[in-house]
């Protein structure tokens, strides 16, 4: 469903933001003090304002109350980062995303009216550490502190194996939730489904399960 997004901080991970939003085909309201910033971002907002996040008669201005998701992405002034996320709650923001570099910077947020907290930098580090680390992991994305979704290189001696067969549910606590093998998603999978060779495979678990069946 589109959603009309105010996006206030157009730095590095802003305008990524931007850029996602616009291809996600969603609304977009991007907001910064700086000019070369916002122009930056012409192509791929609704609108964009020149303007300060911090200032309540600009901020009240925009009718935070009309968006259905306020994103606070600065990160390069986290006094003005918590002063803006403060602002927009008391304005009568219905969700407010903020960016935080630390923990103790995401309590901050949180207690000034921050609903949900982002870590850019720390989720990527994470991802970059689980990627890398090991050749046969592709993908990975963390569901929750305990649980993630990964893409994996099948083990050798699962090919030509039925689902069934290798009842990695049973064994393993861990979820196949598709296969992949010339470029096509195959989440049709049943217990008769033969794993092929050259594919790759989408696996839900919890991460000491995950970490156990593929030596991660």
């Amino acid at each position: 469903m589109k959603k009309s997004i105010l996006l206030i901080g157009l730095g590095r991970f802003g305008r990524h933001a931007a850029m996602k939003l616009s291809e996600l085909h969603h609304q977009v309201m991007a907001i910064d003090w700086q000019e070369e910033r916002v122009n930056a971002v012409l192509p791929y907002v609704t609108n964009a304002q020149i303007g300060d996040g911090t200032d309540e008669e600009f901020v009240r201005s925009l009718g935070v109350r009309n968006y259905d998701l306020c994103i606070v992405a600065i990160g390069d002034n986290f006094q003005t980062s918590l002063e803006t996320t403060s602002l927009l709650k008391e304005l009568g923001a219905k969700m407010v995303i903020a960016r935080a570099a630390r923990d103790v910077h995401a309590k901050f947020l949180l207690k000034n009216g921050a609903d949900k907290i982002v870590y850019p930098e720390k989720q990527l580090a994470e991802w970059t550490a689980i990627r890398y680390s090991s050749d046969h992991i592709l993908d990975y994305l963390e569901i929750d502190r305990t649980h993630a979704i990964f893409e994996v290189m099948i083990p050798e001696k699962w090919i030509g194996k039925t689902v069934g067969q290798l009842d990695i549910r049973n064994n393993y606590n861990i979820n196949i939730m598709a296969l992949k093998y010339n470029g096509q998603m195959d989440m049709n999978i049943r217990a008769d489904t033969v794993i092929p060779e050259k594919s790759t495979m989408l696996v839900l678990g919890d991460m000491k399960s995950l970490q156990k069946c593929f030596h991660i």
